[in-house]
């Protein structure tokens, strides 16, 4: 990576670290995935019952194999035989102690977007475990709300989409239309500002690019919006 965009991404991940801070979460800035992946397992006691959502961050770190390996009670859905045994896993859950996720856009102020289709992690986000522990690469970062659910939709969601096959238009465009099919996996949103319990969302910021990320396409969308907004007297973004 770029001497001086690490540079920034240090600089911004201070800035993110505080503001997460001031909305009662835990924050760490992390320059590799070795490091972050150190700073998961240094958080997570030995021995704690641990689950967590779909999450390609998780997994890019090693996180999600280490507790596997290690001295942890794991509660993995995807080793459910049946839909009943399914079931009785994500139930148990919402009563973890530590809960593993992503988030699909973060804003430079620390508030949080997520999308879900099956809704199990946006719902164990807001409450249940007693803990949640976010890897977040800074490749997520937006810079306020309204460019976090674009990320979101117009990114994470359809790539997300294209990953499962699913028959949805943004499967086959790209782009979101905002559907109601029965593959679509944009049924609930989850806006996270604050949080209620002292630290029990926990955030590790990552200098390098997790999850789904912006390509060319993205970046072609991302000019059409600045063009669109700096013609129609919109601001600059």
């Amino acid at each position: 990576m770029d001497q001086n965009r690490i540079k920034r991404n240090q600089m911004l991940g201070a800035k993110i670290v505080k503001e997460l801070t001031a909305r009662n979460m835990e924050a760490y800035y992390t320059d590799s995935k070795e490091d972050a992946l150190k700073k998961a397992l240094e958080l997570i006691p030995e021995g704690s019952s641990i689950s967590w959502g779909g999450s390609m961050s998780v997994n890019e770190i090693g996180l999600k194999e280490a507790v596997c390996q290690g001295n942890y009670h794991v509660y993995n859905r995807d080793t459910a035989l049946t839909p009943e045994d399914k079931r009785k896993i994500e139930l148990a859950t919402y009563d973890c102690d530590y809960f593993l996720t992503s988030a699909n856009a973060i804003t430079e102020d620390g508030i949080m977007i997520n999308i879900d289709g099956h809704s199990n992690r946006v719902s164990s986000i807001a409450a249940g475990p007693r803990n949640v522990l976010m890897i977040i690469g800074m490749n997520k970062v937006t810079r306020d709300v309204d460019s976090a659910m674009s990320r979101a939709r117009n990114e994470a969601a359809p790539i997300n989409a294209q990953r499962f096959n699913l028959s949805t238009p943004c499967c086959k465009t790209g782009a979101c239309f905002d559907c109601k099919t029965p593959d679509t996996i944009c049924c609930q949103i989850l806006i996270t500002r604050y949080s209620k319990t002292p630290q029990r969302i926990k955030v590790i910021l990552v200098n390098e690019d997790l999850g789904f990320f912006f390509g060319l396409g993205s970046v072609a969308y991302a000019v059409s919006l600045s063009l669109s907004s700096m013609t129609s007297g919109g601001r600059k973004t």
